[in-house]
């Protein structure tokens, strides 16, 4: 499997941790850029270019919708999920309309290392 690119954005630096740590072990020799808020993910994504981006709801400033819809904006095909702890149906509904993907925190190696395959959330 060729080296790619995850841009993982959370403004919780554990969680960044956690999930990064998950990416490493098992898809050595890829790249896992990071963010703490929407903006950062946003000027990240202009210079690394991610093949896949997994992406926090609830964020101080520009949440985690309104930078999928930018991010998909800017690259329709782009795979986005959200990871979340957030689990309402309004929440599911939305990302759904988005196009981009639904993962619950804490996350699940398997779900997270299916969204990397190019699979499904």
């Amino acid at each position: 499997m060729a080296a790619k690119t995850v841009l993982l954005v959370d403004d919780s630096r554990v969680a960044r941790m956690m999930t990064r740590r998950l990416i490493e072990v098992s898809r050595a020799g890829w790249t896992v850029v990071e963010a703490a808020s929407g903006e950062e993910a946003l000027e990240q994504y202009a210079g690394a270019k991610p093949d896949f981006v997994v992406l926090d709801v609830n964020m101080p400033g520009m949440g985690g919708m309104e930078t999928a819809r930018r991010l998909k904006a800017l690259a329709p095909d782009l795979p986005v999920t959200l990871l979340t702890a957030n689990i309402q149906d309004p929440v599911r509904l939305q990302a759904e309309a988005l196009g981009v993907g639904f993962l619950t925190k804490p996350v699940r190696e398997d779900a997270l290392l299916d969204f990397l395959s190019g699979g499904a959330p």
